[in-house]
């Protein structure tokens, strides 16, 4: 087996967080929202990463809640490849 043949296999059988680098990793990042969450529905939170901004879709860790747009949220989980599950920064 060739060296970039074994790296293949060795990056496929790590989870997508940890195959990606840590510019690539989003928990613990602060966002904002750029369009509200209402309870148990999706909005899209921007993402400062890979030296920019990136738009993903949210969704409030607690499904009742409601976040307006504007707010400043830390995102507590990702669902690869463009979700996450984000919180509201105290």
């Amino acid at each position: 087996m060739s060296t970039a043949e074994s790296r293949y296999l060795w990056q496929e059988e790590r989870p997508y967080d940890q195959v990606m680098g840590s510019d690539h990793q989003v928990i613990g990042k602060v966002g904002r929202l750029v369009g509200a969450i209402a309870p148990g529905r999706m909005g899209e939170v921007m993402i400062p990463i890979r030296g920019g901004s990136e738009s993903y879709f949210a969704y409030a860790s607690d499904a009742g809640e409601e976040i307006p747009q504007g707010t400043r949220v830390v995102v507590v989980e990702h669902e690869p490849p463009r979700t996450v599950i984000v919180s509201r920064l105290s």
